[in-house]
């Protein structure tokens, strides 16, 4: 995930009292699971009674799934359903924006996900106007669990195109691959967790002037999901990305960005089996990328595109 913005600013929210404030939020969000989690360490058989309540009574709402927002979740696509990710992502400080769209779809079944994403970009300069970036197409393998385990992990390996300009900001200007680990935990019924590790390499970028350089980048990721509802959460991420960006022929400048982002997001289910995933999360700078500050805006739809048999 790219930072907002790399142009460091003179005002900036003191970092003391953010940590202090994310401290605080995971000092509650553990309390509030440990709470929850009380007298669910064992695992017993249902009696007969139960299962017959369990018969009469409506099934229980699932959590929301695969929507998180800068960290990504390890759930591939159910079988027979696709989802329509749009994303838009706006630096206070640097006026910079992006709005991404990202179709996802199960080839044939939750093992194996194609997907693409298409971008368009403002890079932040009054001179130059919005336009495409480049386009991601993606495959990602369930290599363990699923929606319906403790654990999961699906890596994922994404072929990046040079469709935005590098001249005009707006692309790294040649074909790169990419590809990232993501591991999701399930801490007890209020709180997940996910853990990203991925990485970027472009053979052959180009700068605004057609210098040409080999960059790579690397990133990290964190994040809490507090299951309030199983049709609300909140989020609290923290993304970790080192990059490069060409100079000259053959020499390449590094950057770290720091941002960690709380956020909330809710969901709309209907008989016919759309769910609508609306959220917002709010990303500020951290040490190398304090002063940052940003809004993020989130929009899917998720529904069956073939008649799903019992």
């Amino acid at each position: 995930m790219k930072s907002l913005c790399r142009r460091p600013v003179s005002s900036c929210a003191s970092p003391r009292l953010i940590l202090a404030a994310v401290c605080a939020f995971i000092l509650f969000l553990a309390c509030e699971s440990a709470w929850a989690a009380d007298g669910d360490s064992t695992v017993s058989m249902p009696s007969a009674s139960d299962v017959a309540k369990e018969t009469s009574a409506a099934p229980p709402e699932p959590p929301i799934q695969d929507n998180s927002f800068l960290v990504e979740e390890a759930y591939n696509q159910e079988f027979g359903v696709v989802q329509h990710i749009n994303t838009f992502t706006r630096s206070w400080n640097t006026h910079q924006w992006i709005y991404t769209f990202t179709q996802e779809w199960p080839v044939p079944r939750q093992a194996h996900q194609l997907s693409y994403t298409l971008s368009d970009v403002n890079p932040g300069d009054a001179h130059v106007s919005p336009g495409i970036g480049d386009v991601a197409i993606n495959y990602r393998y369930q290599l363990v669990g699923s929606g319906d385990t403790r654990i999961a992990v699906s890596p994922r390996l994404t072929l990046l195109l040079p469709s935005g300009s590098s001249r005009l900001g707006r692309g790294f200007g040649g074909v790169g691959l990419q590809s990232n680990i993501p591991l999701s935990w399930v801490v007890n019924k209020h709180l997940v967790t996910h853990w990203n590790l991925g990485a970027t390499l472009v053979p052959s970028a180009k700068n605004q002037f057609g210098d040409r350089a080999t960059t790579t980048g690397y990133n990290l990721g964190q994040s809490f999901v507090w299951l309030v509802r199983p049709r609300f959460n909140a989020l609290l991420e923290t993304t970790w990305v080192g990059s490069e960006s060409v100079v000259s022929p053959g020499r390449v400048a590094r950057s770290r960005d720091l941002l960690m982002s709380p956020g909330i997001r809710w969901a709309y289910n209907f008989a016919s089996g759309l769910q609508i995933v609306p959220g917002i999360g709010v990303p500020v700078g951290l040490g190398p990328s304090a002063g940052e500050k940003g809004v993020f805006l989130y929009l899917s739809f998720e529904h069956p595109f073939r008649r799903l048999q019992r």
